[in-house]
């Protein structure tokens, strides 16, 4: 015997409204999982300036930065002024001299990534 939809308790109708959205989630094609795996193992292919180096280090291993954009933070003595160095793959950030951190760019202006970078 079917139940119409107006007359079902309400806790029966939120299950079935939680089912049915999870099996329409679960037919849907994962393609940002996807898109994050690859990225990953591309990045552990790349070789990226490490934690810790000093500008010197990172020009001297690869090359002048395509453009150095302007210093961010350092507007109080808790916020360290934080330098970017834009190279063709991949961006590296500074606090003062030392490497904290460098990612790749995105592939392609239609990829879903990380936003660009605030100049």
């Amino acid at each position: 015997m079917r139940v119409p939809l107006l007359r079902m308790p309400a806790m029966k109708l939120r299950v079935a409204l939680a089912c049915s959205l999870l099996a329409l989630c679960g037919s849907m094609p994962a393609a940002a999982e996807t898109l994050l795996v690859q990225r990953v193992a591309e990045e552990a292919r790349t070789a990226l300036p490490s934690r810790g180096l000093t500008m010197a280090q990172v020009e001297s291993r690869f090359g002048a930065p395509s453009e150095r954009l302007e210093p961010r933070g350092g507007q109080n003595a808790k916020w360290p002024v934080i330098h970017r160095w834009m190279y063709p793959n991949f961006t590296v950030y500074f606090e003062k001299s030392r490497v904290i951190d460098a990612v790749l760019n995105r592939a392609d202006a239609d990829e879903i990534g990380p936003k660009p970078a605030i100049r």
